[in-house]
C-alpha cells in the first residue's frame, strides 16, 4: 500500500503538469503563428511518436520493472518542458511536442504495471485502478483552470518553466521511494489453483483478440476530437480561462462517479458499454445542443470517462494475464494512434461538420467491432475463495 500511495503521488504531480498544459498550448501555438491545421498535426504529432515508445515499453518493463521508465519519463519530460518556454517558432514546438510523446510513452504502461502487480487479486486490482482513476481525475479537475490562471498572470515561458522544474523534481524523488522491481502476478485468467495454459504462437504475438484494441482507440479518438475543438471556440486570455473550466468540469463529472468504488464487483465489460453509449450520447448532444448547456454535457461526459477508465484497465488485466507490460503497451498504443487520429481528422474537416458529430460516430462503430461475447461476466466475491474470472 505503500508503494501506491508514492505512486499516486507522483502520478498526480505528473498528471497535473501534464493537463495544465491542455488549455494553454493552442493559444501558446497561434501566439507563435500557427494555423489551425498546424494546431492539429502539432496536437496529433505528440500521439504519433507515443508509437516508438509504447513498441520499446511492453517488453522493457516485463523484463527490468517499471521503477527505471517512471523516472526517465517523468525526469525527460519535465527538461523538455523547461527548453519549451524559450522557442519562438511553431516548428520548434512541433519538434520538442514530438520529443515529449516518445518520452512518455514509457510512463502509462509503467505506472499501470506497477499498480497491477501490487496484488493478484482482480477485485483488489481494480480498486488501484479507481484509485489510478481517482488521482489522475483530481489532477485533472485542478490543473486546466489553475494551467489557463498561471499563464494568464505569469505568461507562457515561466509557466512551462515551473511545470518542468516540478516534474524534473518528480523524477529525482521517484529514484528514492520506489521499489526497484515488482514481482509479477499470476495469470488472471487462471482460477488461483490451477496452472494457466501454455501460449499459443498467436498468443505469444498479441495476447488477446486485437478488436479490444478498438477500444481505447475510438476513446482516444473521441477525446483528441474534444482536447482540439473546445480551445478554438475562442480567442484570448478569457478563452483560456473559460476552456480550463470547461475541461475542469469534465474532470468534475469523472470524479463522481470514480468515487463509487462498488461498481468494480460489475463486469468490466458491461461497465464499458454503458460509459461508452453515455459517451457517445454527449458527443451527440454537443453537436446539437446550443452551447448555453455545455457545462451540463460536458459534466455529463465525465461521468463516463469516471465508468469508464477504470473498467478498462481491468479488462486488459484480465485478458492479458502475466504479460503486463505488453498489454499496457498494446493500450498505449491504440490509444496513441486515437489521439493523433482524432486532432488531425477535427483539422481537416469543413466548417459544416460538427466534429462532435464524427466522434459520435467514431464511438458507435467502435462498439460494433468489440468481441462482447469472447469476454465471460465477472462472477460475485466469494467471502471463502479467491476470486474467480
Amino acid at each position: 500500500m505503500k508503494t501506491a500511495l508514492w505512486l499516486y503521488l507522483f502520478l498526480f504531480i505528473a498528471f497535473f503538469d501534464l493537463h495544465a498544459q491542455y488549455p494553454i498550448l493552442t493559444p501558446f501555438a497561434i501566439s507563435l503563428g500557427a494555423a489551425p491545421t498546424f494546431i492539429g498535426w502539432m496536437m496529433g504529432i505528440y500521439s504519433l511518436t507515443h508509437l516508438p515508445g509504447n513498441l520499446m515499453a511492453g517488453p522493457k518493463v516485463d523484463k527490468h520493472g517499471s521503477r527505471r521508465y517512471i523516472m526517465f519519463s517523468l525526469t525527460a519530460a519535465g527538461l523538455i518542458l523547461i527548453i519549451q518556454s524559450y522557442i519562438h517558432t511553431p516548428w520548434e514546438l512541433l519538434f520538442l511536442r514530438a520529443i515529449s510523446g516518445y518520452v512518455l510513452a514509457f510512463l502509462s504502461p509503467a505506472c499501470l504495471a506497477m499498480l497491477a502487480q501490487l496484488s493478484d487479486h482482480p477485485v483488489t486490482q481494480g480498486k488501484y485502478m479507481s484509485g489510478h482513476g481517482v488521482v489522475h481525475t483530481l489532477a485533472s479537475v485542478l490543473s486546466p483552470a489553475a494551467g489557463a490562471f498561471i499563464v494568464a498572470s505569469f505568461g507562457f515561458s515561466e509557466t512551462f518553466s515551473s511545470l518542468g522544474i516540478i516534474l524534473v523534481i518528480t523524477g529525482l524523488m521517484a529514484y528514492f521511494t520506489l521499489p526497484k522491481k515488482a514481482s509479477a502476478p499470476q495469470a488472471q485468467l487462471s482460477d488461483g489453483h490451477t496452472t494457466p495454459a501454455p501460449l499459443s504462437a498467436a498468443q505469444t504475438r498479441l495476447p488477446f483478440n486485437w478488436r479490444y484494441l478498438l477500444l481505447p482507440f475510438v476513446l482516444a479518438c473521441a477525446q483528441g476530437i474534444l482536447f482540439y475543438e473546445i480551445p478554438l471556440r475562442n480567442n484570448g486570455s478569457a478563452s483560456m480561462m473559460s476552456t480550463g473550466l470547461l475541461f475542469s468540469i469534465i474532470s468534475l463529472g469523472a470524479l463522481c462517479t470514480l468515487s463509487l468504488l462498488f461498481l468494480n464487483k460489475y463486469s468490466p465489460m458491461v461497465r464499458l458499454l454503458c460509459g461508452i453509449i453515455l459517451m457517445s450520447l454527449s458527443f451527440y448532444a454537443l453537436a446539437t445542443t446550443p452551447e448555453a448547456i455545455i457545462g451540463i454535457i460536458l459534466f455529463i461526459l465525465g461521468t463516463a470517462k469516471g465508468i469508464i477508465f477504470p473498467a478498462l484497465a481491468s479488462l486488459f488485466i484480465r485478458i492479458g494475464g502475466a504479460r503486463l507490460g505488453k498489454t499496457f503497451a498494446l493500450q498505449s498504443i491504440a490509444t496513441s494512434i486515437g489521439s493523433f487520429a482524432g486532432p488531425v481528422l477535427a483539422g481537416q474537416l469543413p466548417d459544416h461538420i460538427s466534429p462532435f458529430f464524427i466522434a459520435f460516430l467514431i464511438l458507435m462503430t467502435g462498439l460494433l467491432f468489440v468481441p462482447i461475447q469472447r469476454l465471460s461476466p465477472t462472477p460475485p466475491l466469494s467471502a471463502s475463495g479467491p476470486y474467480h474470472s
